[in-house]
Parts: structure tokens; sequence; C-alpha cells
């Protein structure tokens, strides 16, 4: 057993990458169990679309309006801290709605109120959790400390988590909460547990402006970093626009059910899981700027393939292969990105590249509803296939000096 664990967790990248990793499975366990369990609870109490519609939009806007705020406190303050206090603060807010629950005060206000509360804590944790790893381990361990961090994510977070969520759900709906409650407080601890060295305290005074413009700047002036951030927006404004019509397409074009739709994610979390032990093969045989020229050319091949299938079987498998190439991609970028970034400015950086994230993919939302209104429901499938392309093109270059900026931190 300790062969398997060091073999996992290898002893030189240190006891506090472990604990942060431990943090990681838990966490990722009660946010899974929120993913599926959030929702439900919304329906229980209304079915109005635009009210359910609105809870997951309250959970996202934090990031849009604190995104930066909270990438600056990151930089600012202790930022081991900083998650503890978050996750904390997360636990109180489901303590209030697990009371209200209870004692049947629960309304939709209430839910929607503690949505938003959850997604702005959330926002502050998630942004400040980014700045840990590179601050425990070697540059040359960040890729497989991303890939033990994505692991965690996917198998709780989008397998065991949202099943688990949905049957503590139907034995009683405070029971998801009162077990997320429980797997805050217990990653706040492993959290606690870490040794964290302490950034330099910053010179003279601070504004947050002034920080945020700083970390424009950086990611601005820093080729890699740059073609980074620009590449999560564009491609995920057209992974944004096909999956926003994912369910009518399972349901509609393949005549798959609502139980097809939850075998197309899961097929996708599985691809990531399978991936998950090649990462360390991979990240030794290649450089990290062909690894994600190769991704962003499945992720290309994706919406085409999905456009042309017909049969739930094909789709499945593509979906099974997608989800490898997320996998890889995910750990992939956020390990570039962790390599060229200094310590003082992971924050900012790192908040930037979140908001680029979610809003590619808010944009890609709205477009996809559009398109599949007026060209039907393959139409999202064409445009991010024929985007993605155009895009990828137009990079082609760049990411060759991800590479090119790979092999001289290796080198160094």
């Amino acid at each position: 057993m300790g062969r398997v664990v060091d073999a996992v967790l290898p002893v030189r990248m240190g006891t506090p990458f472990r604990w942060l990793v431990g943090s990681a499975w838990v966490g990722n366990l009660g946010d899974g169990i929120a993913l599926a369990a959030g929702p439900l609870l919304v329906a229980a109490q209304t079915s109005d679309p635009l009210l359910v519609a609105l809870a997951g939009l309250l959970q996202r806007l934090p990031w849009l309006l604190l995104g930066l705020h909270a990438g600056v406190l990151a930089d600012r303050l202790d930022r081991r801290r900083v998650v503890i206090v978050g996750d904390l603060l997360r636990a109180v807010v489901l303590v209030v709605l697990v009371a209200a629950l209870v004692t049947d005060a629960v309304n939709v206000p209430v839910v929607l109120a503690a949505m938003f509360l959850l997604g702005t804590a959330e926002v502050f944790v998630d942004t400040t959790t980014g700045t840990l790893l590179p601050m425990v381990v070697a540059k040359a361990d960040l890729g497989i400390g991303n890939a033990r961090l994505t692991t965690a994510r996917i198998t709780m977070n989008e397998l065991v988590g949202p099943a688990l969520g949905a049957a503590l759900f139907a034995a009683g709906l405070a029971w998801p909460f009162v077990v997320q409650v429980v797997c805050l407080l217990l990653g706040a601890l492993l959290v606690a547990r870490m040794a964290v060295p302490r950034l330099p305290a910053p010179q003279g005074p601070r504004h947050v402006r002034r920080d945020i413009a700083e970390g424009f700047r950086w990611t601005w002036g820093n080729r890699a970093v740059r073609t980074l951030t620009l590449t999560i927006v564009t491609f995920n404004v057209t992974y944004g626009a096909a999956w926003s019509v994912l369910v009518l397409y399972a349901t509609e074009r393949l005549d798959m059910g609502p139980v097809g739709f939850g075998l197309l994610t899961t097929a996708g979390a599985v691809g990531g899981l399978v991936a998950s032990p090649a990462y360390d093969w991979l990240e030794r045989h290649a450089s990290l700027g062909s690894i994600m020229r190769a991704g962003l050319l499945v992720e290309t091949f994706t919406h085409l393939g999905l456009a042309l299938a017909t049969t739930g079987w094909v789709a499945l498998l593509i979906m099974f292969v997608f989800g490898a190439h997320i996998f890889v991609w995910g750990t992939t970028s956020r390990t570039v990105r962790m390599r060229a970034v200094p310590a003082e400015l992971q924050g900012r950086v790192g908040s930037l590249y979140m908001i680029g994230l979610f809003g590619g993919i808010v944009v890609g939302q709205a477009l996809g509803g559009a398109i599949a209104r007026i060209w039907g429901i393959t139409g999202p499938f064409w445009f991010a296939f024929v985007g993605s392309a155009i895009i990828l093109v137009l990079i082609w270059r760049e990411l060759a000096h991800i590479a090119h900026a790979d092999e001289a931190i290796r080198a160094g």
C-alpha cells in the first residue's frame, strides 16, 4: 500500500502536497454533491424555468463581478488562511440553509440567496487554492501535481459526488448539504495542516486598481500565458455554443432520452479518469506545447464528429475521447501557467484566466441557443468546428512558442 501511495503522491513532492491533494478529494466530493443537490432543491421550490436558470447564473455571476478582486486578495494575504476562512464561510451559509430546510422555512429567495453567497465564497476559495500548488512543489513537478488534483476533481466532482448528492437528496432535502458541510470542514482542516511559505510583503501603499492593472500587463506581456488566455476564451466560446444544446442533441437527434444524456457526460468523465495514469508518461515524452496542439486538434474534430453522428454509441465514443483530452488539456494549461507566472502574481493572473474561461462559456451558450433556433440542433456543433479550426490555424505558431518556453524551464 505504501508503494502505491508513493507512486501516486511521490515523497519528493512533500507532505504539504499530500495535504493539498487530500483537501481536493474531500472538497470536490462536497462540490459534486452540490452539483446535483443544488438544482434539485431549486426545482423542488419552483417549476419556473427562469428561476431555475437564475440559480445557476447566481453561482457563476460572482466570477465576473469579483474574480479580479479575488486575485488581488490572493496575492496580498496569507493564501492558506484565505482558503480556510472561505470554506468556513461556505459552511456557515450551508448550516443556515439546512436550518431553514429542517424548520420548513425555506423558500425560493432563501435558496437563491444561498446560491449567490456560496458562489461568492467559491470565487475566493478557488482562486486562492489555485496558487497553493506552485508554492509547495518544484516547477518540474507541477505537471504531476496538477494531474493528481485533476483526477480528484473528475472522480469526486463529476462521477461520485453528483450520484451521491442525488441519493442523499432522495433520503431527505437537508442531507446533501449536511454532508457538504462536513466535507468543507474536513477540507479546511487539511489545508490548515499545510506548511506554506509566506510571500514577501508588498512594499509601499497598494491600490486594488493598480494591482489588477499589473496582472493585466503581466499577462499580456508574457507570450505563453497571453496565448493560453486567448485560447481559453475563444475555444470556450465554441465549446459553450455546442454544449449549450447537448441535452437536446442527446434526446432529439440521437433519441437517447434523459438517461442517454447522463451517459454522454459520464463517458467524458470516464475518459478523463482513464487518461489520468498516462499523464506522467506523456509529459516525459512530449513538450507541453506539442501536447496542447494535439489536444486542440482533438477538440476541433470532436465538434465535427458530434455534428455528423447519428447514433448514440458513436457519440459516446467521441465523448470518451473528448473527456481524455479535457483532462490532458486542463492539466497542461495550468502547468504552463503556473511555471511561467511569478509567485506574487499567481492570484491575479489565475483570476484573469478563470474569468476568460467562464466568460467564454457564457458568450458561447448565448450564441448556441440562437444558432440552434435558426439552423437546427447540429448548427452549434458546425459553428464550433469551423470556429475552432480557424482559431487553431491562427494560434498554431504561438503554441510552438509554449513548447519552447517549456524547454527553457526544464533546462533551467
